[in-house]
């Protein structure tokens, strides 16, 4: 028999493309009430929205439908209930073609959906920008747990926030209403957790040599009503739950103490992390204040054509080679042919006195954009083949030039929570309207206490990865750098050491983007937004790591005076 008073949500996708056997591992590895998946992300629905521009049928995630074929029939003789956002730009089409698969199977599973996100029929209306493949409103959890409760087996969504997929069941079993914001927000913390799979369970970790992480479990979380939560993985699973893999997680893409929603507003500064026993993490004391009046909503659109040129300098005067080709190249353009955007990057991945030709080589990247794809294509490559046998010693490439790509461009807007038609439509096919929160509120800035600095003693330079770990990501052109601390003494000294102007030293391409830091005592935490580092966002392809996955790792690698005690 199932405990009633714990609700066991799984996680079995982080994003789209991650491990297909993770449906299988997670209905086989033990009990579940629920299984979730998230296979959205910011580039994922510029994907799909091209995919539904050669095929209106499409713009859902397929690979959901071959785990189902594998393993529908498996969940339902568990009595497992599955919530994913894998529906994308058309949810309603993957419910469908559920169905279809369900039939041919022979299992009885009831299937619903959860619409009203996308806004593009309505951009005009909306007073949206023109030139949009996409536009999704992120919607909560309400919609899910109204599919649940209208008996739902699957329940398919389309762009809600990846919380949504741990609050809906949530509020499906426990009845929390609207007013029930800490339960909620606990929810949320909890769902934020989940929401990558394996990095939850020391995937990305900063200090994944203390863990087996050759194949980490995916997570999971006893949720109870009260909105607290365990986080924890199928005994036997690879990898590892620990408050620091946890605080990672929670650090991820978020901001500030508030983590706004459509549901609630959760408060990242009141999360209590305690570690119970063997991978198992608590998570409580999280207080919940009412959402603000507005949906995000995401926006992708195409930015131009791009394409990407990359020279191999080996051996001596790297730097007089890399100037040369640049002033060749700017003479080899033909009158009229030069894009609108030339960006030049010098990789010093060389290494003097080097044992292999690779190891004595550096990059020379020339990256090109333009509205016009004739301006990135046959005469940009030409341009640089041309100049073979007349340029640097030791001329090539890493591959021929290509003829150019489309970028997207993601962007974010913010619409009245009531003007969005948040729909469950339930597996009988009656559509429930959702209504938005009643009580919404903007959040007032709050302020982190800082500790009592350490007393003054001996420093030695390292990295200061020894003693912080890091997790870094992207939100549109924003990157997000949260940075934690091991110990009380370490924190004492981080919150005081990492200050914005350090941070803009260690790490030079910030030196003149806003940049903002918020405290986070609880977690030992400070956590950095860093405005336009990603340029126009991921696919875009703007830097080096277009996703800022690495920063936090960079960071690490950093020197500076640290105190021996913590070292």
């Amino acid at each position: 028999m199932r405990d009633s008073a714990v609700l066991r949500i799984g996680n079995a996708s982080g994003f789209y493309g991650d491990r297909f056997a993770a449906v299988r591992e997670m209905l086989t590895g033990g009990p579940l009430d629920v299984l979730t998946g998230d296979y959205l992300a910011e580039l994922t629905m510029l994907i799909l929205a091209r995919d539904r521009l050669k095929d209106p049928s499409l713009g859902y995630a397929r690979t959901f439908l071959r785990q189902m074929e594998e393993c529908l029939g498996l969940a339902r003789e568990r009595d497992v209930k599955v919530v994913v956002n894998a529906g994308g730009l058309n949810p309603a089409r993957l419910a469908e073609e559920l169905r279809v698969l369900a039939r041919r199977l022979g299992v009885e599973a009831a299937v619903a959906h959860v619409e009203g996100d996308d806004l593009l029929p309505r951009r005009a209306e909306l007073g949206l920008p023109e030139g949009l493949l996409a536009a999704n409103a992120y919607l909560g959890g309400f919609g899910i747990a109204a599919c649940l409760a209208g008996g739902a087996d699957v329940v398919v969504t389309g762009r809600v926030t990846d919380a949504a997929l741990v609050v809906g069941p949530g509020i499906a079993h426990f009845g929390w209403t609207s007013e029930d914001l800490d339960a909620l927000a606990g929810a949320v913390v909890a769902g934020h957790v989940l929401e990558c799979g394996a990095q939850a369970t020391g995937g990305n970790y900063a200090f994944f040599r203390e863990h087996d992480v050759t194949r980490p479990g995916f997570p999971l979380a006893e949720l109870h009503a009260d909105g607290s939560s365990v986080i924890t993985k199928h005994p036997g699973t690879g990898g590892a739950v620990t408050t620091g893999t946890v605080t990672a997680q929670l650090l991820y893409e978020t901001g500030g103490p508030h983590y706004l929603g459509p549901d609630v507003t959760a408060r990242l500064d009141t999360v209590r992390l305690t570690e119970e026993g063997p991978d198992r993490v608590r998570i409580d004391g999280v207080r919940g204040e009412a959402p603000p009046p507005t949906l995000k909503a995401g926006l992708n659109r195409l930015g131009g054509h791009l394409n990407e040129v990359v020279f191999i300098l080996t051996g001596l005067d790297i730097e007089a080679k890399a100037a040369l080709v640049r002033r060749q190249f700017a003479a080899a353009l033909p009158p009229g042919a030069r894009p609108a955007e030339l960006r030049w990057t010098l990789a010093r991945t060389d290494h003097p006195d080097a044992s292999t030709e690779e190891a004595a080589s550096a990059l020379l990247r020339l990256s090109a954009r333009d509205p016009d794809p004739a301006k990135v294509g046959r005469e940009l490559g030409k341009a640089a083949v041309e100049l073979g046998l007349a340029g640097y010693p030791g001329f090539h490439l890493t591959a021929p030039p290509g003829p150019g790509a489309p970028y997207g461009v993601f962007s974010a807007a913010y619409v009245d929570a009531k003007a969005v038609e948040h729909t469950a439509v339930l597996p009988d096919g009656r559509r429930i309207a959702v209504p938005p929160p009643p009580v919404t509120a903007q959040a007032h800035p709050v302020e982190g206490e800082l500790p009592e600095p350490l007393p003054a003693g001996p420093t030695r330079r390292a990295p200061l990865g020894l003693v912080a770990g890091a997790r870094s990501g992207d939100k549109g052109g924003d990157a997000n750098l949260g940075v934690w601390a091991r110990s009380e003494e370490g924190w004492r000294w981080l919150a005081h050491a990492l200050t914005v102007e350090r941070l803009r030293e260690l790490l030079p391409e910030t030196a003149e983007l806003p940049v903002t830091r918020n405290l986070l005592p609880n977690l030992r935490a400070v956590n950095f937004t860093l405005t336009g580092l990603l340029g126009e966002g991921v696919a875009a392809r703007h830097r080096f790591d277009p996703q800022a996955k690495a920063l936090g790792e960079w960071l690490r690698a950093r020197h500076l005076d640290i105190p021996e005690v913590l070292l």
